[in-house]
């Protein structure tokens, strides 16, 4: 055996050696503990054996189902769940969630925890698929409903919450039917829990209307609420005009005037009166209401308005009777719809609560922990979720696999009492169905309680010293302990003389270690790191701690215990090196060598984690450059595909190019031979200009007696000859009886005597109809107006389509019809895309109903 390792032995087993007394007195007192333990406890484990014999194929899972209803209050102040439950009120936005979240307690059923933490998953996935869930506006409206179903009237205000709620829960039901419209995948929108919740809402859309419509504003109804309120209305106004009218009347008579104070009108006790003069107090007609502060003016009725007044109370009073009667419709609406409303403010509460839950955890970047059922505790990069988290170190724990007692040591501030925290708060916010701000794949386990002795609570009034304190908390604790419980103790005794508060300690974690219990505690005694090196099932853990800047890592080593690091941090304050000398000359060499012994064990963890850390850069490196060559290759071949594309586009291109060359020519074609239609018609209609004047030259030098005169009797429709102005004529108005008919020549319409007019008996031959025939192409005949490119590939259709409509605007077919289906679009697409860029295209459109609708594209060809 190599030397060094020859020294370490002996150094152990020398330890080993003067601290066997000393755990021998522990073990007597650990049993002393267990035999002083109240025969209540024992019944209630023997009841615990026997159930637990009874239910032994259901193997370890359950034995950490929970038992109790609510975990001890003073573990969830001792480890600040409060404060937690605070920041997940602010999250909350109606009034029932942010009871809910007060409330809210760590729960004990592995089932239950289960669910709620999906909850908390499902929210926080809506919240940053579509935002928070739209609650604002939302009031607690459970007593008024209780009261409206009794047959209580509610208030304006109250009925206005009940309209605000019933528009929460149309928004709500948006909100999840939104969530489910997304572009999101199906399998990524499914909710299992959130689902059932938005489903089982119900807006009573007409109960919210009616309330609108009636009611104006928190004080008052509209006019328009029920025709007889209107028409009281209408009546009050009616009166109060009277009531102005007269008064005004009054108080611009002259009758009056040196008697008023003032010609104003004021209202007092609910009646219209005018400031009077005291002295004329007698004189004036009409009743007092009220007078001034000095006594100098007196407010009166006059009589003319008396009974006006008196109308106009009568119909205030009908007014708020119909009012009252229209709320108590109202309230019964509300009765109605009681049940729906009732349990759609359950839903919304624990939807409130969800999504608070949610909103908790991304602000935290908390993660939905694994669970187990064997007491397993691993947290991976926790960070304690009251510290800020831009400058809390995240930390590795681990407490249930190999081992159920970590023993935390280390210099003081080093970090130890917030490990402990993080690992009561983390237990007690997963078991609420919180998330925790930890990495993937961090395990919880369930515990029936959670105990915690953090701190000191010493009392002067009770006069408890620290030690006290502890140990009266300790009491408790190993009274209430089962092997489903979390134990955290802070400083385990200390307070007291250091020899005897490490032989309690030690006897205190063998009974915890035998209990089953999980264990996780602090200490400075070299005695409980003895026994952690010493005992299976417990293991040593340190907070790291540089000497060099005096200042914590607050990194947790698992495996090695820790330093205090007193006489290093009392040399880098100063303390003179004499003093630490005649301090270090004190200590036994036995501890001397076993304080050596630890810092070569840290110094070789550190190593180990060193190299690790390296070893844990080269396999990122390594990740990173198989990434990036994937990423390349993944570059190339879309460059490759890219330039096969473009290459493939310019192809294209080039044909389209091609065959719009090709129309343009055959446009022009077609043009040049219109034109020489049109050379060929303006030829011919020279020709026959030409004729028609040689025939009106012939008609000009036709003999008049030729021509029949008219008679006398003209009749409609008779063809006449117009001398005056040279034209022939139709008779459309028989002569009047002056002699006058009315003719119409070409375009002229006149009045002419029978004198001027013969009779034209003379047939008009017929023209010949000269047209000019088109010419056509023989495509025209064997051309079909429609093709079906259905089952083709996109460079196949685009092909056929392509020498399709090069056949058909050949063959002068003025529209076509291309059927490319409807399918997944892509040859649709590439039609469409194909006929933005054609000459010869005038329009196109996809079809109507009855011919083929998205599945054919109607083409209008440019001839």
């Amino acid at each position: 055996m190599p030397e060094r390792e020859k020294e370490r032995f002996f150094t152990l087993t020398v330890i080993t050696a003067r601290a066997q007394a000393k755990i021998f007195i522990l073990f007597l007192v650990c049993a002393l503990i267990s035999a002083a333990k109240p025969v209540g406890l024992v019944a209630a484990k023997s009841a615990s054996s026997a159930d637990s014999g009874s239910k032994k194929g259901e193997g370890a899972r359950a034995k950490w189902l929970g038992r109790r209803d609510v975990m001890n209050e003073k573990a969830l102040r001792v480890l600040e769940y409060d404060k937690i439950t605070r920041k997940l009120q602010d999250k909350a936005v109606s009034p029932m969630g942010k009871l809910a979240a007060e409330s809210l307690k760590p729960m004990e059923s592995l089932e239950d925890i289960e669910r709620a933490q999906k909850e908390t998953s499902e929210a926080q996935a809506l919240i940053l698929q579509k935002g928070t869930l739209p609650l604002g506006g939302i009031s607690d409206i459970r007593d008024s409903l209780k009261r409206a179903v009794m047959g209580g009237s509610l208030s304006i205000d109250e009925l206005l919450k009940v309209g605000d709620f019933v528009y929460v829960c149309s928004k709500a039901l948006g909100y999840h039917k939104g969530a489910h419209l997304s572009s999101v995948p199906t399998s990524a929108r499914q909710f299992p829990i959130l689902d059932p919740l938005f489903s089982g809402i119900e807006a009573p859309v007409s109960l919210e209307k009616e309330i609108t419509r009636c009611i104006a504003s928190s004080e008052d109804l509209n006019d328009d609420a029920s025709p007889k309120l209107s028409e009281i209305r209408r009546g009050i106004k009616r009166a109060n005009e009277r009531v102005r009218e007269s008064l005004n009347t009054v108080i611009h008579s002259a009758s009056y005037k040196n008697m008023l104070q003032d010609s104003v009108v004021t209202i007092r006790n609910d009646r219209f009166c005018v400031p009077v003069k005291q002295e004329y107090r007698s004189s004036f007609p009409g009743m007092q209401h009220d007078q001034s502060s000095t006594g100098a003016t007196v407010f009166m009725e006059p009589m003319s308005v008396v009974s006006l007044n008196n109308k106009i109370k009568e119909l205030k009073a009908d007014e708020r009777e119909e009012i009252n009667a229209i709320l108590r419709k109202l309230s019964g609406l509300v009765a109605e719809e009681g049940e729906v409303l009732e349990n759609n403010s359950v839903l919304l509460e624990a939807l409130d609560l969800a999504f608070a839950k949610g909103e908790l955890s991304i602000s935290m970047n908390g993660i939905e922990p694994q669970y187990n059922s064997e007491g397993r505790i691993n947290i991976k990069k926790g960070r304690h979720p009251l510290l800020d988290k831009k400058t809390v170190v995240p930390t590795d724990i681990s407490l249930g696999k190999d081992f159920s007692i970590l023993l935390i040591t280390g210099p003081n501030t080093g970090g130890k009492t917030v490990a402990l925290k993080t690992i009561g708060l983390f237990c007690l916010m997963g078991q609420a169905g919180l998330h925790i701000p930890a990495f993937d794949q961090s395990e919880l386990a369930v515990f029936d309680e959670v105990f915690a002795d953090i701190g000191d609570e010493q009392s002067i009034e009770q006069s408890l010293s620290t030690f006290s304190s502890h140990m009266r908390n300790i009491v408790e604790i190993l009274q209430s302990l089962t092997p489903s419980s979390l134990v955290l103790l802070d400083e385990l005794g200390a307070g007291t003389d250091p020899v005897e508060g490490a032989a309690l300690a030690v006897a205190i974690l063998e009974h915890l270690r035998v209990q089953g219990a999980r264990t996780a505690i602090t200490t400075h005694y070299s005695e409980l790191k003895v026994y952690a090196l010493a005992t299976e099932g417990a293991e040593n853990a340190s907070c790291e701690f540089d000497v060099e800047t005096l200042q914590p890592t607050f990194r947790l080593l698992t495996g090695i215990p820790g330093k205090s690091n007193a006489f290093a941090i009392s040399r880098r304050l100063g303390l003179p090196e004499s003093v630490i000398k005649h301090a270090g000359d004190i200590l036994d060499s036995e501890d001397i060598r076993f304080e050596n012994v630890i810092t070569d064990l840290e110094i070789s963890k550190k190593t180990v984690i060193l190299e690790q850390e390296r070893a844990e850069d080269y396999r990122r490196q390594a990740e990173s450059l198989k990434l990036d060559l994937e990423s390349q290759q993944k570059k190339l071949s879309a460059q490759r595909e890219k330039i096969m594309q473009e290459a493939r586009e310019e192809a294209r291109k080039a044909i389209h190019e091609a065959r719009d060359e090709a129309g343009r020519l055959l446009k022009d074609y077609q043009k040049s031979l219109k034109e020489n239609q049109l050379k060929e018609a303006e030829l011919i209609r020279q020709e026959i200009r030409i004729k028609a004047d040689a025939m009106d030259e012939a008609t000009e030098t036709v003999s008049h007696a030729s021509l029949k005169p008219a008679p006398k009797h003209l009749k409609n429709g008779d063809r006449v000859f117009v001398k005056s102005i040279g034209q022939p004529g139709s008779v459309i108005s028989a002569p009047d009886a002056s002699g006058e008919a009315t003719i119409q020549a070409g375009l002229l319409k006149v009045r002419a005597k029978l004198s001027d007019l013969f009779l034209d008996e003379t047939a008009a031959k017929p023209k010949a109809d000269m047209r000019a025939a088109r010419p056509s192409f023989s495509k025209n005949a064997t051309i079909s107006n429609e093709i079906d490119l259905r089952g083709m590939t996109v460079d196949e259709g685009t092909s056929k389509a392509d020498k399709f409509l090069d056949d058909a605007f050949l063959g002068s077919l003025p529209q076509v019809t291309i059927i490319h289906g409807k399918g997944t679009g892509a040859l649709r697409a590439a039609i469409q895309s194909m006929l933005k860029g054609r000459l010869h295209i005038k329009s196109y459109r996809f079809g109507k109903y009855g011919e083929g609708e998205d599945g054919v594209t109607i083409v209008a060809l440019d001839l």
